[in-house]
C-alpha cells in the first residue's frame, strides 16, 4: 500500500483533540484510530504492537541482523488533529498530473486553491496532491507522518532481505493541544533516538522550537441593572477586553514571523460578572518568553490596580522548551537525516519552527528527537494538502535513516 492510500483511510477517523477535557487521550475518537492502528501493526509483522491506558501506541520491527546491538531508531506521530476547523466527514480526492494553476476544490460553494494566494504550489506542477473539498481540512497533519512510517514498516516487512536493526515506532494522542509528551512511555520505548514525523515539505530537518507558556486569565465583575449602573457596575468582560489592548499589539502572530515572538489569544468568554481569556506564549529564546510571562503578569498588575485587587487571577504554565540545546550533544541525528535527503536527490532545510512538535517535550525527557517533513502542506486549515510524490519520498527518507543507523556502533 501506498502512503498517501493510508493517508485516504486514515482521514475517516474524526480524531480532535479537546484542550477542555481532562481525560487522556482528551476524546474517545483518537483511541477508535489508535485501536485500528495496532491492528495494522500487528499485520505488518509487529507483534508486540499495543495501546497503553492513555491512548498511546507503541510496536517494534525486530532487527533481522543476527546478534545485533547498535543504535535503537524511533519514528513518531500523532494521531489527533485540531479542532479550529471543521474535521469530521472529510472529503479526500486526487488531482493528478497537477497543472500549476488554480485547483478548483469545491464547485458548488465556488472554493479553490492556488499558487497567488500559496505559492510553493507552484513547486508540486506536474504531482498528484491529496486535497478536501474546501470545507474541512485533511488532516495530513499528521497523519501522512502515521502513514509514512506504517508504509516504512511495509517496506521492511516486504523485504526481508534487507538488513536492518531494531526500530521503534509510536503514536501519540493530543498533540495539537500540547500534551503529546504528557505520558509517552520513554524507558518503556527504548529507543535511542527517535525522530517526529510531523513537518512539511520533503527535506524538512528541524531541529529548532519555540519555547513554550500558557496564560490564563480569570476577570471577576460586579453586575449592577444597566439602568441604574452608573459608578457600580463593574463589567467583567469589559475588562477583560482593556487587559487584551495592554498586550502589545505588534506582537500578534498575524504580524509577526521568523524569530519573532508572539501573544495569541486563543479563547475569550465573558460577562458582566465573569470573563476569561487564554492566550499562548512563544519565543525562540527563552530569555524573550520570561520577558512575555512578565508582560502578562505586569498587566495583571495594572488591572487590579486599577479596578480592586482579585479582579484578575493569572494563571501562567510553562509548556515546552526549545529542543535545540539538547540535540546539540547529538548531532549527528541532523546529519545522517541531511545526508540521506541529499542522496534522494532533495537538499535539507532547516528552518526555526513557529511551533512546537512532541520531540520539543521528548527531547527533555530523555529522547532526543527532532522533526522531519511529512508531504503534507498548509495544515490546521481547509486549504490542507498532501503531495504524493513527497510522501513517497519520506517514506524512503525513512527506510534509509533506519538502515543507516542499523550501522552505527553503540
Amino acid at each position: 500500500m501506498k502512503a498517501y492510500e493510508r493517508l485516504l483511510g486514515y482521514t475517516q477517523y474524526p480524531t480532535a483533540s479537546d484542550e477542555n477535557s481532562p481525560t487522556c487521550p482528551s476524546t474517545p475518537s483518537q483511541l477508535v484510530l489508535a485501536k485500528d492502528l495496532v491492528e495494522e501493526m500487528k499485520g505488518l509483522g509487529m507483534a508486540d504492537a499495543r495501546m497503553d491506558e492513555n491512548g498511546y501506541v507503541y510496536g517494534t520491527i525486530p532487527a533481522n541482523i543476527p546478534d545485533w546491538d547498535g543504535i535503537t531508531i524511533g519514528f513518531i506521530a500523532h494521531m489527533d488533529v485540531v479542532d479550529v476547523v471543521p474535521y469530521t466527514d472529510i472529503k479526500p480526492r486526487l488531482v493528478k498530473d497537477y497543472d500549476g494553476g488554480t485547483i478548483i476544490l469545491n464547485e458548488e460553494k465556488q472554493i479553490t486553491m492556488g499558487p497567488d494566494e500559496y505559492p510553493e504550489l507552484a513547486n508540486y506542477k506536474g504531482k498528484t496532491l491529496v486535497v478536501t473539498d474546501g470545507t474541512t481540512l485533511l488532516g495530513a497533519d499528521d497523519k501522512a507522518g502515521i502513514a509514512d512510517i506504517l508504509t516504512m514498516a511495509e517496506y521492511f516487512q516486504t523485504h526481508p532481505e534487507v538488513l536492518h536493526g531494531t526500530i521503534k515506532v509510536g503514536f501519540t494522542p493530543d498533540e495539537e493541544i500540547g500534551r503529546g509528551a504528557d505520558l509517552f512511555d520513554v524507558p518503556g520505548f527504548k529507543a535511542d533516538f527517535a525522530y517526529t514525523i510531523d513537518g512539511g515539505a520533503f527535506g524538512e530537518v528541524e531541529y529548532e522550537t519555540f519555547n513554550a507558556a500558557s496564560a490564563k486569565l480569570t476577570f471577576t465583575g460586579k453586575s449592577i441593572h444597566p439602568g441604574s449602573a452608573k459608578n457600580k457596575m463593574k463589567h467583567a468582560g469589559r475588562i477583560a477586553m482593556e487587559f487584551d489592548s495592554l498586550l502589545p499589539a505588534q506582537m500578534r502572530p498575524e504580524y509577526t514571523e521568523g524569530r519573532e515572538g508572539f501573544f495569541h489569544l486563543t479563547d475569550m468568554s465573558g460577562t458582566e460578572e465573569k470573563a476569561s481569556l487564554s492566550y499562548i506564549l512563544r519565543d525562540h529564546d527563552l530569555d524573550k518568553l520570561a520577558w512575555e510571562k512578565k508582560m502578562v503578569q505586569a498587566a495583571c498588575d495594572f488591572i487590579n490596580a486599577k479596578y480592586g485587587e482579585g479582579t484578575v487571577q493569572a494563571e501562567i504554565k510553562d509548556s515546552y522548551y526549545n529542543m535545540v540545546e539538547q540535540l546539540k550533544p547529538h548531532w549527528h541525528l541532523i546529519d545522517i537525516a541531511g545526508e540521506e535527503i541529499r542522496a534522494l536527490g532533495g537538499e535539507p532545510v532547516s528552518m526555526p519552527v513557529r511551533g512546537g512538535t512532541d520531540g520539543s517535550r521528548l527531547s527533555y525527557m530523555g529522547l532526543p528527537c527532532p522533526n522531519l517533513g511529512t508531504g503534507g502542506h498548509n495544515c490546521h486549515g481547509r486549504f490542507e494538502y498532501a503531495c504524493v510524490e513527497e510522501m513517497e519520498q519520506c517514506t524512503e527518507l525513512l527506510v534509509r535513516i533506519a538502515l543507516r543507523y542499523a550501522k552505527q556502533p553503540k
